[in-house]
């Protein structure tokens, strides 16, 4: 559990910030996969994608 302190507001132990690095990792990488996934369905698509009417 978090410790309060008195200025400093609540000190994460070791182990929590651990966990909120893994996390935030985890959350890079899987928007990195994202974002690659529709790079290449749209290189996939070709550029039919961009001529289409309005």
């Amino acid at each position: 559990m978090a410790k309060k302190t008195g200025d400093n507001g609540i000190v994460l132990t070791e182990a929590q910030k651990r966990a909120r690095r893994s996390r935030s990792i985890a959350i890079a990488v899987a928007l990195a996969a994202l974002v690659i996934l529709f790079y290449v369905i749209t290189l996939v698509k070709g550029p039919g994608v961009l001529v289409r009417p309005i």
